[in-house]
């Protein structure tokens, strides 16, 4: 890899995620405290709970099924809304009815980083989900989002009536767990460095930098580990 080429950013992540929605806000802003590091972020899938059935279950039971204690709940939304408002997300966790099984999901955001569009598709479907309570385990709203972000929606609408990448998909997220991703967000620098969990964007931005520091002069860097 030439040391022009953008540096890569993977980042495993799954859409209703609010980890993962907070990391990608803070993501964008470490990009922006670097705009000397040109960079490339791909989307990976994740299955936060791949025990989810096709057409999604109710959240409400969902939630009360892993947090039977429900100031549990109360805390962990609350926090999320303070540290969402803190990068322009506004969580409406009580509109939310449906929590979805995510696999059709994965698959638009797969197509769109063909179309050069995933970044846009991604930020529609966590605001769908998040922000707008919308149900991500119906076609029409995976269809929806991709039409928001400038895919053709009859080429998805067509792809999503079939099976087609869905083994890819899968085979992406054993992947992911082969190498030891067991919580999202996680984010990969140039295949170098993980970094997990929605850290502060300077935390990310440092990750960036230590990352192109040593693309430039690896012999310098491997003498300061």
């Amino acid at each position: 890899m030439s040391a022009t080429d953008p540096l890569a950013i993977d980042v495993v992540s799954d859409v209703v995620c609010p980890w993962c929605f907070l990391g990608r806000r803070r993501l964008e802003q470490a990009i922006e405290m670097v705009p000397e590091v040109p960079v490339v972020v791909r989307w990976r899938p994740y299955l936060l709970d791949p025990n989810v059935p096709e057409e999604g279950m109710d959240r409400a039971a969902y939630m009360k099924a892993k947090f039977p204690d429900p100031a549990q709940i109360r805390a962990i939304h609350e926090r999320l809304q303070e540290l969402g408002r803190s990068v322009g997300i506004d969580y409406r966790f009580d509109a939310i009815e449906v929590a979805p099984n995510t696999l059709n999901a994965h698959r638009v955001i797969r197509w769109a980083l063909v179309e050069g569009m995933q970044d846009a598709v991604v930020e529609r479907l966590f605001k769908l989900y998040f922000e707008e309570g919308a149900d991500l385990s119906r076609a029409e709203t995976l269809v929806d989002a991709a039409r928001d972000a400038g895919m053709n929606a009859e080429v998805v609408a067509r792809l999503l009536e079939g099976d087609a990448d869905l083994d890819a998909v899968r085979e992406e997220i054993a992947v992911a767990q082969r190498l030891g991703v067991t919580g999202v967000p996680c984010f990969i620098f140039d295949n170098r460095y993980a970094v997990m969990g929605a850290q502060e964007a300077e935390t990310l931005a440092a990750a960036i930098r230590r990352t192109a520091d040593e693309r430039l002069s690896p012999d310098a860097a491997a003498e300061t580990d």
